[in-house]
């Protein structure tokens, strides 16, 4: 047998590659010869050549989303996902001969076919923006649905939609987090949901967008309340992540650049001149100073667009010289915000001069209000409330660590990712830039916990998982050790009842043991990587040993109380 492989996944590339691997090796053993072809976002690949499509006695596509397929007309094809295809490549290969059908492009795109368009995007750009695009792809492929995803990730936007694919949409699912620019879509039907609803529930989601989507602005109070209960995060709490996200690359050059100029001594930036002072100045200096307005700023954007960008910037930059911190700063980010958004709804201009009311009339009014406000009534009080926090953090004696850290570390095992994850992350962030460091260093241990407690799991309890869920494991314990919390949720969203609790108790021991070893981080991300800087962070082989007690009593935990497989779960099976 000549067989051809293709692979595209294009919000997944690891699962293109082991698609390809998989389904290599197991045409090897049953003696066929292979020619394979992967695909990536940027569609980068050993593309086949006529010679091989043309000598090849069966074509494998193995997919997620749109793929041009007309080059192989009159071959025998087979496509399917990436979950029928891993589940078991030997017998899936054994089986395909008699499934495949000689490829006819029409009728691969049938009249009537319903197509979708999506963003996915959630506050850190890392897990939920792209697990969630994926499993969207997954169940359209299954529903025979045309759908295209762009993903808004931390590296930017991928796969970004064409005015073509946009117009061609019967709607558009806006799977975010956080605020993203609709202005391309006006026109469309939409729907909105958060990326844990997509991820979670990926078919319901895809209907529902099909099924309830409004045009932009339409819709009423009562379709307001029934997109929140869907799990979209709305009104000031998505404001807010809105803020964070795009104040979270700030903090993480700056707090790698502080890490990085510790590897010189604790101290020796204070010497004028020298390569430490310098990174401490870039990054202590310049990057932290910024991460309060950008902070105030992108609320007051999420708010009311562009015209609060500058009075929120503005009000976050005085929250900082006035003493006000990272809470001051989220005070401004609303006031601007709100004020913008009011003096551009109540205040009427003539028609002469209203253009000039996104550049002048609301910037200023809105500056000169919030400014006014941060000086006079907010700076001092929050400022010391601040201190105050500071203080306490500073001089807690171990009772009080420990309950800290405990309620951090429990927190962030909760949703795994959700919003009780992201408040947690979010307050142990802020405080970086009072120099109180302990908070960052429990949260970002017990962060690590659920995904390395799955993959000690299933380990330990072997038999209990189908053989999709050993590799999920394998998959879980490398993103919890890159602090990706969301690593752990193919398994929660299986069975919550019993992993969400084995992921607090070890979470909640974590970060009481961070807390009460006095460890301190000075980088807000990069899980057990951050330990390759020195002096990064103090007591690092307690922070170890705090990080594998924690997982282990998850690992433990849910091996106990895990029931057996009753069948093997085919991967990414919701």
């Amino acid at each position: 047998m000549n067989l051809l492989i293709v692979t595209a996944c294009p919000n997944g590339q690891v699962t293109s590659v082991l698609c390809s691997r998989l389904l290599q090796a197991a045409a090897e053993r049953l003696g066929w010869q292979t020619r394979v072809e992967v695909h990536d976002a940027r569609a980068i690949g050993a593309p086949l050549s006529e010679a091989d499509i043309a000598a090849a006695d069966l074509v494998l596509v193995v997919k997620t989303g749109e793929l041009a397929l007309g080059r192989f007309v009159g071959k025998p094809l087979l496509q399917a996902t990436p979950a029928e295809a891993l589940a078991d490549p030997q017998r899936f290969l054994r089986e395909a001969p008699e499934r495949a059908r000689p490829y006819a492009e029409d009728a691969a795109a049938p009249s009537g076919r319903k197509r979708l368009v999506a963003v996915t995007a959630c506050p850190t750009g890392v897990a939920h923006t792209f697990m969630a695009a994926e499993a969207l792809q997954q169940a359209a492929t299954r529903m025979g649905i045309e759908l295209q995803v762009e993903t808004r990730g931390s590296v930017g936007a991928r796969n970004l939609l064409d005015d073509a694919a946009i117009a061609a949409a019967d709607a558009v699912l806006l799977a975010t987090d956080i605020e993203v620019d609709t202005s391309r879509f006006a026109g469309k039907k939409v729907y909105r949901c958060g990326t844990g609803v997509a991820l979670k529930q990926p078919q319901q989601t895809l209907e529902r967008a099909l099924s309830e989507a409004r045009a932009l602005g339409e819709a009423t109070p009562a379709e307001d309340k029934a997109v929140a209960s869907s799990g979209e995060k709305t009104g000031p709490y998505k404001h807010l992540l809105t803020g964070v996200s795009y104040m979270l690359p700030m903090v993480v050059a700056g707090g790698l650049l502080i890490a990085l100029s510790f590897i010189f001594g604790i101290e020796a930036f204070k010497e004028e001149g020298t390569l430490a002072a310098a990174l401490m100045k870039i990054g202590g200096d310049s990057a932290f100073q910024l991460m309060v307005p950008l902070l105030a700023g992108y609320i007051a954007y999420s708010i009311a667009d562009r015209p609060g960008l500058a009075p929120g910037m503005i009000g976050g930059l005085l929250a900082s010289s006035l003493g006000a911190g990272f809470i001051g700063g989220i005070i401004a980010g609303f006031l601007a915000g709100y004020s913008a958004k009011a003096i551009a709804h109540w205040v009427r201009l003539p028609a002469s001069v209203e253009a000039l009311k996104p550049i002048l009339i609301i910037p200023l009014v809105a500056s000169l209000f919030t400014g006014l406000v941060m000086i006079y009534l907010v700076g001092s009080p929050v400022a010391g409330m601040l201190a105050g926090l500071t203080s306490f953090l500073d001089g807690m004696g171990s009772t009080n660590a420990i309950l800290l850290g405990v309620l951090l570390g429990g927190m962030m095992c909760v949703d795994l990712g959700g919003p009780i994850n992201k408040a947690a992350y979010a307050f142990s962030v802020g405080l970086l830039a009072s120099s109180s460091y302990a908070p960052m260093a429990a949260t970002m241990a017990a962060g690590m916990v659920p995904p390395i407690g799955m993959a000690i799991a299933t380990v330990l309890a072997r038999r209990k998982f189908a053989q999709s869920e050993r590799q999920a494991g394998k998959a879980a314990g490398v993103l919890g050790l890159c602090f990706i919390s969301e690593g752990a949720i193919p398994f929660a969203a299986k069975d919550p009842l019993r992993v969400i609790p084995a992921s607090i108790a070890g979470g909640a021991l974590t970060g009481a043991l961070s807390m009460y070893f006095g460890c301190k981080l000075m980088a807000p991300h990069g899980g057990l990587f951050v330990l390759l800087i020195p002096n990064a962070i103090n007591h690092a082989l307690l922070y170890l040993l705090a990080i594998v007690a924690g997982s282990l009593v998850t690992g433990l935990l849910y091996a106990l109380i895990k029931q057996p497989e009753a069948q093997p779960l085919a991967v990414g099976a919701q």
